[in-house]
C-alpha cells in the first residue's frame, strides 16, 4: 500500500493508505479530523472542503495519494493555539451564519479561499456565485453572505479583527 506523507494543520503526517483512499477518508478515519464532513459522496454539497496548498478542494474528489507532499488545512487548523477563531469563523459566529452546522466547516473553508482570491473586494453576487458548490439546507444563505462580506475587510487588513 502507498505511503502518503503530508502536512496537516502544520503537523507532519505519514500514513499508509490503499490507492483508492480519498483524502476525506484519510483525514477523518486515519487522522481523526472529523470536522471535515462527508455529506453526499458525489462532490455536490461542499461539506468536505479543505485547503490543499492554500486552495479549496473537495476532499471527497481527491485521492489521498494526490495529496502526497502537500500542505492540508482543515477546519480544525484555522483557530490559533489559544483558541482565537479565524476571522471567518468569528464572522460566521457573529452573523449567525449557521444553524445545524453540518455544512459550516466546508462553507468556512470555501469562504476563506473566496475572500483570499478577491483582494479587490467582493459583491454579494460574487459571494453567492462563489458558494455555488456548497449546499446549506438550513440558513437560506443570507447570513452566510453577510458573514463573508464582514470577514473580507478583516482578512485584508482593512479593519482590525474584533479580538485584537
Amino acid at each position: 500500500m502507498p505511503q502518503v506523507t503530508l502536512t496537516v494543520n502544520g503537523k507532519s503526517a505519514s500514513v499508509e493508505v490503499e490507492a483508492r483512499t480519498l483524502l476525506v477518508e484519510l483525514l477523518r478515519e486515519k487522522l481523526g479530523l472529523t470536522g471535515t464532513h462527508v455529506g453526499c459522496d458525489t462532490s455536490q454539497c461542499g461539506a468536505c472542503v479543505v485547503h490543499v496548498d492554500g486552495t479549496s478542494v473537495k476532499a471527497c474528489t481527491m485521492l489521498a495519494v494526490q495529496a502526497d507532499g502537500a500542505s492540508v488545512t482543515t477546519i480544525e487548523g484555522l483557530a490559533k493555539a489559544d483558541g482565537t477563531l479565524h476571522p471567518m469563523q468569528e464572522m460566521f459566529r457573529e452573523h449567525h451564519a449557521l444553524q445545524c452546522g453540518f455544512c459550516t466547516p466546508g462553507m468556512v473553508m470555501s469562504a476563506i479561499d473566496l475572500v483570499q482570491s478577491h483582494p479587490e473586494g467582493l459583491t454579494e453576487a460574487q459571494i453567492r456565485h462563489g458558494l455555488e458548490g456548497n449546499l446549506c439546507r438550513c440558513t437560506g444563505y443570507h447570513n452566510i453572505v453577510k458573514a463573508i462580506a464582514a470577514a473580507w475587510p478583516i482578512m485584508h487588513g482593512k479593519v482590525p479583527a474584533a479580538a485584537e
